[in-house]
């Protein structure tokens, strides 16, 4: 069959026109021009959301609010576990099941780890210090997971208990909107407030 230009017919050739005109209206319209102006609008109206909620200190990108990095020593408070490692790249969950004999060893074990890391019961472990988030970047750790971890940080930092918990207890943030959500606590805001605090 020739679908050759020549051998159309004039009816198929103008119904031919307003679609070859109608293609790069759309590809630079929709597909170029408005996300110039998404893109643009947002930088101007969340310009600091629009960069990743980078946090700086001393000139340095320490990290963003928006995705949990690994803190190691004791004088810090611990993220989430994270499945891709905590690299924002790769950012996935584990997909395995609850019935997943591996994710339940993981997990038992991660349980014993905390317990002994924190020096609590197994069972006062709380799931999101032992369970890996949807995104496996998740920033934010439940009140309760965080208030497991005070007596480390306030024992490697020479701090009293409660001063660490009145800090904590200032980070806490509320359900988005009042509606949406839990009660949580950024890892990253908490530990650089943790930082500030007067040296002893």
């Amino acid at each position: 069959m020739n679908t050759s230009l020549e051998h159309m017919s004039l009816e198929d050739r103008a119904s031919l026109r307003p679609a070859l005109l109608f293609a790069p209206i759309v590809l630079l319209g929709f597909g170029l021009a408005y996300s110039l102006a998404g893109a643009g609008l947002g930088r101007l109206a969340f310009p600091h959301q629009a960069t990743g909620s980078l946090v700086e200190r001393g000139g340095h990108v320490v990290g963003s609010v928006l995705v949990a990095q690994p803190f190691d020593a004791d004088r810090y408070f611990q993220s989430r576990p994270s499945a891709a490692n905590y690299d924002p790249m790769a950012a996935a969950g584990s997909n395995a099941a609850r019935s997943n004999p591996d994710l339940q060893k993981r997990v038992r074990d991660a349980v014993v780890a905390v317990a002994k890391r924190e020096r609590i019961a197994p069972s006062q472990v709380p799931d999101d210090l032992v369970t890996q988030s949807g995104s496996g970047t998740d920033p934010d750790l439940s009140p309760a997971a965080i208030d497991v971890q005070v007596a480390r940080v306030a024992h490697a930092r020479g701090l009293e208990p409660a001063q660490v918990q009145a800090l904590v207890a200032a980070h806490v943030q509320g359900p988005q909107l009042g509606l949406l959500g839990q009660p949580r606590v950024n890892v990253l805001e908490l530990n650089l407030a943790l930082d500030a605090l007067p040296a002893k």
